[in-house]
């Protein structure tokens, strides 16, 4: 009788060990890149976050090692309810391991409860609200290339020192424009500056004539838009229409790209200072990748900071999957090996993932150019300054993250 039990129990041993093996063996991958492929954010993110998803698989090099990489694509339209509707679908039925780009905070904030109930993986390009990484930080998602704290920081700080001490916020009313006027109002405060009002529009408005005329008449220094997009572009086109920089005033983009810079010309957006942790044209590396992602886009466009985070993302993703010789389909242990890992690739350069999720790189203080000074297509940016990563985002000493130790 005991030979026999023993028997059974060596059988058993063997049994979980090959399927142990099995486990790590899995070369099985499934990317979803969950985006606004329609509305006021589709030129940042859109159908260019799902070609730069391409780029990174194509890249990896995985496929000749013989690994099986899927990848599909789905519009949120802006909504956290159909955004939660999609992703319950891609975990449950599809078998998605990893949620790409995630753009709108909203959409992102629930996605990001959902990936941690169901152990699965966000790496957040697109959403910037800092809350991820602060007080709903959890052990599967990464925000990986900007958010609202970082924004606030380097932008907020920069023009309250060159002497735009008075502020006044025009915001978009739902998640991220909440962040980023709470985290850019914290820092113009701290840095000596005064908030005078603010006013809230619906996300995706037409029109914005009563809100800048409530900007116009607090006769604040710095109209600070905390707004992204399609919002941002029609509040600076709109803001020309009524004089309000002629006038004296200046608008703070707290949050652009590049599509909006092309959206709105040169003559528009010059002198317009913001923000940004990617430009095409910083250096041999990134004009490599831009040139390749402008070729594959229907409209030639070079990539935002959102669509190369996607690539730089996934391409980290894949090195930790590799390095665990298989994909165990296990998002916090894959997540944490990626936070053991020094990042490093073509776009954002070395660095580093942090306990809370926070990816660190650099962050640039850009200045549009004069339509004189731009040499070349989608030659717009002119360097201002640089915040190195360990000094661009929130300390972790302030973060409410409950996976940092205090």
């Amino acid at each position: 009788m005991k030979h026999s039990i023993s028997a059974m129990l060596l059988g058993t041993a063997l049994a979980l060990g090959a399927a142990g093996g099995a486990v790590a063996q899995d070369k099985n991958i499934k990317i979803g890149v969950l985006t606004d492929n329609s509305g006021l954010y589709a030129d940042l993110g859109g159908p260019g976050s799902t070609v730069a998803a391409q780029m990174a698989i194509e890249d990896s090099g995985l496929a000749a090692k013989g690994w099986k990489l899927d990848l599909i694509s789905a519009d949120h339209q802006n909504k956290p309810d159909i955004g939660s509707t999609i992703a319950r679908q891609w975990i449950d039925v599809e078998k998605v391991d990893i949620f790409m780009d995630v753009l709108n905070s909203g959409v992102a904030l629930a996605v990001n409860n959902i990936v941690k109930e169901k152990n699965s993986i966000l790496i957040d390009t697109g959403a910037a609200t800092s809350d991820l990484t602060n007080a709903q930080c959890s052990p599967n998602t990464i925000h990986w290339v900007y958010d609202t704290y970082m924004l606030a920081n380097s932008t907020g700080q920069a023009l309250v020192k060159a002497g735009g001490d008075t502020w006044y916020f025009l915001t978009a009313d739902y998640a991220f424009g909440h962040a980023l006027e709470r985290d850019t109002a914290a820092v113009v405060v701290k840095s000596g500056g005064k908030v005078i009002g603010n006013v809230k529009h619906p996300l995706n408005t037409a029109d914005f004539s009563s809100f800048l005329l409530q900007a116009q008449a607090s006769k604040a220094k710095i109209i600070g838009m905390a707004n992204a997009g399609g919002d941002t572009t029609n509040t600076i086109k709109q803001a020309a229409e009524f004089g309000v920089v002629s006038g004296g005033q200046k608008l703070a983009g707290l949050l652009l790209f590049i599509t909006d810079v092309h959206s709105l010309g040169l003559k528009v957006a010059q002198g317009l200072n913001f923000t940004e942790t990617f430009y095409w044209d910083l250096n041999d590396g990134t004009r490599a990748f831009s040139k390749r992602f402008s070729e594959r886009m229907k409209n030639k466009a070079m990539p935002s900071m959102v669509q190369a985070g996607v690539y730089s993302g996934l391409l980290h993703y894949f090195k930790a999957l590799e390095a665990m010789g298989g994909n165990p389909h296990d998002g916090a242990k894959v997540v944490a090996k990626m936070k053991e890992m020094p990042t490093d690739d073509p776009l954002f350069g070395k660095g580093t993932i942090r306990v809370d999720g926070r990816k660190l790189h650099p962050a640039y203080l850009f200045e549009v150019k004069k339509p004189e000074e731009s040499k070349a297509p989608w030659d717009y940016y002119k360097l201002v300054g640089t915040t190195p990563g360990d000094q661009a985002f929130r300390p972790l000493s302030e973060s409410a993250c409950p996976l940092v130790k205090k």
